[in-house]
């Protein structure tokens, strides 16, 4: 019988999917992130919903954001929704996850600082998703609000109070309109979140029960948002004043002064996925210790990408490349065939494949048989094509937001935009050719040649929709009594 293979996934926060080596695009050097793309790399990967909190709960769940009521960064995922952790744990893997999970956005975003959750209070309720062991990282932003264990390491150095003096400072700079600036907190490089959260990868891979597999969800907060990186690594950045700058038809540029801060902030961004590799290289070396790299998967990915100035914005939340489109990769040690995956796939599929790695049916151990529609499990796995048996295992993909949705097939994205009102107003549609507008600038929704396109994706965009109802969830004790009762 062949032995269950440990897996480990690893996910930055808000990765421009051209900031990796691996892409070719020159705007980041990656080396580890780059060995773990000697397997498949994803090319046309794409978030469900390009916002922290719901892309989050898709991919613990395997369903779309709408179906499990995460449609933005508001409210909490019910525990009641099966997870593939859960699934993992009955299968006999230790299971953990070390850094952001932000699965949980119930205050108010004006709670006064230290207003809001209290994830270490609330560990044991958290562990309930499925993990042996949990290390929580609110999230940079969200530190200022929210006490988490990195909030406690910062508290036991006598850095916490100093740490949300300068979040709350730069909170107040810009965002989302025009880019946070590039700055040191100047904490201990030790201390970064970033170093701290690969220091507790390392430990739970060393601590590991070595009488069955493991699954480490290791996730970091770069480079997301606020833009901290040690003085070091920006020093070591490079900055280019000739960068590029897309925009759309008929949109303004950037002016002068905000193209520069742009510059500036692109150095950041490219400082901090540089110290996430560095943080990356350290855990794979872990492995390679240990002598686990013939016996571990490595996925990688992020949540969803960011704007980085392109179309004048900031950002996520967009159903444009850069916000919508993530960096996705899988090492599988057995499969080690090198293979570029320009077909659609969704991050839910990583909850598919996570689970067909384990010998799991993610349909089975997903579904609920009552309340209704909680049986409908969209992920896909992508082991398929890791094995080299297929090049496809989507059409398209559907992602979704609370401004919008989308359909993204090989060659074309078609987004329907909502109108926010209660009042009939005729749907606003975009359509773009991806192979004769690979930047998204033109876009083709009222050429006459593309109308047969456009009733395609308008038609799979209702056949989704129609397929994926929310499934419901049940909180009160019901008594089941006979018949005769």
């Amino acid at each position: 019988m062949t032995e269950p293979m440990n897996i480990l996934f690893l996910m930055t926060d808000q990765h421009n999917p051209d900031y990796v080596g691996y892409a070719g695009k020159g705007k980041a050097v990656t080396p580890n992130i780059d060995w773990i793309a000697e397997g498949v790399r994803f090319t046309r990967a794409v978030s469900p919903n390009p916002v922290c909190t719901p892309t989050r709960c898709a991919l613990l769940t395997g369903k779309y954001p709408h179906q499990v009521g995460m449609m933005t960064m508001s409210g909490d995922l019910s525990l009641q929704h099966p997870t593939y952790p859960r699934a993992l744990q009955k299968a006999g893997y230790q299971t953990a996850a070390i850094g952001k999970l932000h699965l949980l956005q119930g205050w108010h975003w004006s709670a006064p600082r230290g207003g809001g959750h209290n994830l270490v209070e609330l560990k044991d309720r958290m562990r309930q998703y499925g993990f042996d062991k949990l290390w929580e990282a609110a999230g940079k932003g969200l530190s200022l609000k929210n006490y988490c264990d990195y909030c406690a390491h910062l508290e036991s150095k006598g850095l916490l109070e100093r740490y949300r003096d300068e979040l709350q400072q730069r909170e107040t700079v810009g965002h989302p309109e025009s880019p946070d600036s590039s700055e040191s907190f100047g904490i201990p490089e030790s201390d970064h979140v970033e170093v701290v959260i690969a220091d507790k990868i390392i430990e739970t891979i060393r601590s590991r029960s070595r009488r069955s597999p493991f699954f480490i969800f290791g996730s970091f907060l770069s480079p997301h948002p606020i833009i901290d990186p040690p003085q070091r690594y920006f020093d070591s950045a490079w900055q280019t004043e000739d960068e590029e700058f897309l925009v759309q038809s008929g949109k303004q540029p950037l002016d002068d002064e905000l193209k520069q801060r742009w510059i500036v902030n692109r150095r950041g961004y490219r400082a901090l996925v540089h110290l996430v590799d560095d943080q990356i290289g350290r855990i794979i070396d872990a492995l390679r210790e240990e002598g686990l790299l013939d016996s571990t998967v490595i996925i990688y990915a992020s949540d969803h990408g960011d704007m980085l100035g392109n179309f004048a914005v900031d950002g996520k939340n967009l159903p444009w490349r850069e916000s919508a489109t993530v960096p996705l990769a899988i090492r599988h040690p057995n499969n080690m065939s090198p293979q570029v995956c320009d077909t659609p796939v969704s991050l839910i599929d990583i909850t598919a494949t996570i689970l067909d790695i384990a010998g799991l049916n993610p349909v089975s151990v997903l579904s609920r048989p009552w309340p209704a529609w909680n049986m409908v499990v969209p992920c896909l796995s992508l082991m398929p094509i890791i094995k080299g048996e297929t090049d496809a295992i989507r059409e398209f993909t559907f992602t979704e937001n609370d401004g919008w949705e989308m359909i993204a097939t090989q060659r074309y994205k078609y987004i329907r935009w909502r109108t926010h009102s209660l009042a009939y107003e005729p749907p606003r549609e975009s359509l773009y050719d991806l192979i004769q507008d690979p930047n998204e600038i033109h876009d083709v929704a009222s050429n006459p040649n593309y109308a047969s396109t456009l009733e395609f994706c308008r038609s799979r965009r209702e056949h989704l929709l129609n397929a994926t109802p929310a499934g419901q969830i049940g909180w009160a004790p019901v008594t089941i009594r006979s018949e005769r009762g």
